[in-house]
C-alpha cells in the first residue's frame, strides 16, 4: 500500500458501539476515516460472544436514526416503557407493582406539565406523546452488524484484527504503528480502545477511580410471566439485579453480586441459577428459563484525567467507566461520540485543525462535567444502595418515595434515562452534521 493511502483525517482505534457510532459520523460528513478493530465482525456478532445488551436512551437512539442505522435497530428492540426501582424486599416477596416497588415511572412523566410537550427531542416512531418509549432494549450483537454495515458503505476503512502497538505524535499529524508494522497517519488519532486503551496508555494520559469488590453476571432468560416493556433494578446488598425487557418475552440480567456470590452463579447449573433468581423476584417473573451462556465481569469506576492530549481525544471505556447501576455506561459514551464528531465537523468546516489542542480543548470542556457527574452519581448510588444497615434503608426507602410523589424530582429522572439533559449535539437533536 501507498504512503499516500495509508493517510487518514481521523484513525478511530476500537470499532465498538462508541468508536464504531463516531467513525459513522466523520465518514458520513465528508472525511476520510481508519478504525482499528480487534475482533472480526463475525465474532462480535454471534449471540455467544458477550450476552450483552444495552439500554439505548431516546435521544441517542435519534442519533442513530440520524446515522440511518436506528429505524432498523428499533424494528429488533424491545422499547422500554416503564422504570421501576425495588429497595430488595426479602427474597421471594413480590415486585411487581406493589409492595417492594418504591420509584416507577414511564412515558407520561417526559412532558411538560404546562404545555403537554416532551423537553426538546422529537417524538421516535407513531406513539402519541407521552406514551413513547424510554428508550429501547437492544442486544449489542444487533448494533454491532448494523455499524459494520454502515461504516463499509459509508467508505470507512476498518483494519480487522487489528491493534495498536504504539502512537507518535509529531507537530502536524500523529502516527499509528500497528501489531502487524503497518503505519497509519492523521491529524487526530481516536482512543475507543476499552477501558485498558493503548491509546490512552501511549498519550501519557492518567485515570482514576478503584475496583469494586464485585462482578456484573449477564445472563439471558426467558420469562414466564410478561415483562410489559418494564425495566425493572431491585437493590440488594451484594449490588442490583437488573431485569432488562427483550423481545420475544425474554430478558437481559445484569446481576451485581460480591465475586465469590458471582462465581458460584456462573459456575453452578441451570436449574440452580433459575431458582436463585426466582427467589429473588418472587412472582414477577414467575419460573425463568436461562437461554445460552452466562458471563462475568470485574466492575470498576475509573476516569481518565484528561480528555485529550496533542493529537489524541478519548471516548467511551477509554474515558470512563461507570457501574452498571443505572445502565448508562454505552449512553454516555455514544454522547462522547456524537459531541467529537460534531467538534471535529465543524473546525473542519472553517479550517481549523481539528487535533490541535484547542480544538480538542472544547470537546474535552463539553464532556467533562458530564462524565464526572455521571460517575459520581453512579458510584453515591451503588454504596448508598448496597449498605444492607436498617437505619439506611429506612433512609433511602423515604427517599426513593419522596421522589416518587415529586413531579419535578420525577421528570428529572426521567430525562437522564432519555438521555435529555445538558447540552445535546446536533446528532441527538436528529439533525445532520454536514
Amino acid at each position: 500500500m501507498s504512503a499516500e493511502a495509508d493517510r487518514f483525517e481521523v484513525i478511530v482505534a476500537g470499532g465498538g458501539l462508541a468508536g464504531g457510532t463516531l467513525a459513522l459520523a466523520l465518514a458520513q460528513a465528508g472525511l476520510r476515516v481508519a478504525v482499528v478493530e480487534a475482533e472480526p465482525v463475525a465474532t462480535r456478532t454471534a449471540a455467544a460472544f458477550d450476552g450483552r445488551a444495552s439500554a439505548v436512551a431516546r435521544a441517542n437512539m435519534q442519533a442513530w436514526r440520524t446515522l440511518g442505522v436506528g429505524d432498523g435497530l428499533i424494528a429488533r428492540s424491545q422499547p422500554i416503557r416503564r422504570i421501576v426501582v425495588a429497595d430488595g424486599p426479602a427474597p421471594g416477596a413480590s415486585v411487581a407493582g406493589g409492595a417492594g416497588a418504591v420509584l416507577s415511572f414511564d412515558g407520561r412523566d417526559l412532558g411538560d406539565p404546562a404545555s403537554g410537550s416532551s423537553p426538546g427531542d422529537a417524538p421516535l416512531g407513531d406513539e402519541p406523546l407521552g406514551h413513547e418509549p424510554l428508550g429501547w432494549m437492544v442486544e449489542n450483537r444487533f448494533a454491532r452488524a448494523a455499524l459494520a454495515e454502515a461504516l463499509e458503505a459509508a467508505g470507512a476503512r476498518v483494519l480487522v484484527p487489528a491493534s495498536v502497538r504504539r502512537v507518535e505524535v509529531g507537530p502536524a499529524e500523529a502516527a499509528v504503528v500497528l501489531a502487524n508494522g503497518e503505519t497509519l497517519s492523521a491529524p487526530l488519532v481516536v482512543g475507543a480502545d476499552g477501558r485498558g486503551s493503548r491509546v490512552r496508555e501511549q498519550a501519557g494520559i492518567g485515570v482514576r477511580g478503584w475496583p469494586y469488590r464485585q462482578k456484573g453476571v449477564v445472563a439471558t432468560v426467558a420469562l414466564e410471566h410478561d415483562h410489559q416493556g418494564a425495566a425493572m433494578q431491585l437493590f440488594q446488598p451484594g449490588g442490583p439485579l437488573a431485569v432488562l425487557p427483550l423481545t420475544e418475552q425474554r430478558a437481559n440480567l445484569v446481576w451485581t453480586e460480591r465475586p465469590e456470590a458471582a462465581d458460584a452463579l456462573l459456575a453452578g447449573p441451570a436449574d440452580a441459577f433459575e431458582a436463585q433468581l426466582a427467589r429473588r423476584f418472587g412472582d414477577y417473573l414467575g419460573r425463568p428459563r436461562l437461554l445460552g451462556p452466562r458471563h462475568a465481569y470485574p466492575l470498576a469506576l475509573q476516569i481518565a484525567e484528561r480528555l485529550s492530549a496533542p493529537r489524541i481525544a478519548l471516548v467511551g471505556d477509554a474515558a470512563h467507566v461507570v457501574h452498571p447501576i443505572a445502565g448508562q455506561g454505552l449512553n454516555v459514551g455514544l454522547k462522547d461520540a456524537a459531541a467529537l464528531a460534531e467538534t471535529i465537523v465543524d473546525a473542519r468546516a472553517i479550517g481549523e485543525d481539528w487535533g490541535s489542542e484547542a480544538v480538542l480543548g472544547r470537546y474535552a470542556r463539553w464532556r467533562r462535567f458530564d462524565a464526572a457527574s455521571l460517575v459520581a452519581v453512579t458510584d453515591l448510588f451503588n454504596r448508598a444502595f448496597s449498605a444492607d444497615l436498617p437505619g439506611v434503608r429506612a433512609l433511602r426507602g423515604a427517599g426513593l418515595r419522596l421522589v416518587n410523589r415529586w413531579a419535578p424530582a420525577r421528570r428529572l429522572f426521567v430525562q437522564e434515562a432519555t438521555g435529555s439533559l445538558g447540552e445535546l449535539p446536533r446528532l441527538l437533536r436528529g439533525q445532520p452534521l454536514a
